[in-house]
Order: C-alpha cells, then sequence, then structure tokens
C-alpha cells in the first residue's frame, strides 16, 4: 500500500466519523417521518397565530362590495390578495392595520403582465407598459370589485 493512502485513510475515516456525530446531534429525531421533512414543524406551524380571516368574514360588513365581486371576474379570488391579511380587522373592526393595495400597474401587474405559462382563458394578460399608458394606476379606470366597469 502505497505511503500516501497510509496517510489519506486514517484521515477520510477520521472526517466521515465527525459527520456522523455532527449528524446524530444536529438532525432532529422527527426528520425523516414523512419524507425529506422534519415531521414536528407541522405542530409547530399549527400553533402559529391566524392571520387570514377569509372572504367569507369579509362580505359580512361588506355586502356591497361583495355584490360585485360577485359577478366579476375576481369572483373567485379572496379578498386578501389585494388586501392582505386581515384578522384582526375582522375580530375588531376598528383595526385598520389592513393593506389597501394602490392598484399600480406594478401590483395589477403580478397578475395581468403578458405571461406566456398562464392560460389567457383563466387571466386577462395586458401589456402593462403600452395598455393606456397615459394612466398610471389600473384604478383610475378599473374598478377592482367590478373589473368591466369602467370608470369615465
Amino acid at each position: 500500500m502505497p505511503v500516501q493512502l497510509k496517510t489519506l485513510l486514517p484521515l477520510f475515516a477520521l472526517f466521515i466519523l465527525i459527520f456522523l456525530i455532527a449528524r446524530h446531534f444536529l438532525i432532529p429525531d422527527s426528520f425523516g417521518k414523512y419524507g425529506h421533512y422534519r415531521a414536528d414543524s407541522m405542530d409547530e406551524i399549527a400553533a402559529l397565530p391566524v392571520h387570514y380571516a377569509g372572504k367569507s368574514l369579509c362580505i359580512e360588513c361588506h355586502d356591497t362590495e361583495a355584490e360585485m365581486l360577485a359577478l366579476d371576474q375576481h369572483a373567485g379570488l379572496s379578498c386578501e390578495i389585494c388586501h392582505g391579511p386581515n384578522a384582526k380587522h375582522a375580530d375588531d373592526y376598528e383595526v385598520k392595520e389592513f393593506l389597501v393595495k394602490d392598484g399600480s400597474r406594478k401590483f395589477c401587474g403580478r397578475c395581468h403582465s403578458i405571461n406566456a405559462a398562464r392560460k389567457l382563458e383563466n387571466v386577462i394578460q395586458v401589456d402593462i407598459v403600452e395598455h393606456h399608458p397615459e394612466k398610471e394606476k389600473c384604478i383610475d379606470c378599473h374598478n377592482p370589485h367590478a373589473v368591466w366597469e369602467i370608470k369615465e
């Protein structure tokens, strides 16, 4: 056996031993129970506070917007997609911490800019740069709760 191997083999074995010891202490016991995941993470995530209220709570108070939205292309979307998590507001209507999106081209363009990966029959796509460039915001013309209702 060459001298180089006599030196390298014990070092290689030592690295493997250090790796196995570190792996034993660093990998949680629940890792691998459900595939390549840490099973305890599901309980930890379930224990986190709820931030989203859901569309059903929104329409209890905001019935006018709900009626418009029910007839619109956005009917299948949750209110919180545009307005952010609203559990605090749903519990206490005085809390106004929810987001009101600005209706900008950048925000609306996240869904409506031209993207070959999206089906045209599912999402209306426009060239957000060329589509009425004189208007700064989409909500200058479109009501987000009734998109086809064009403002004058």
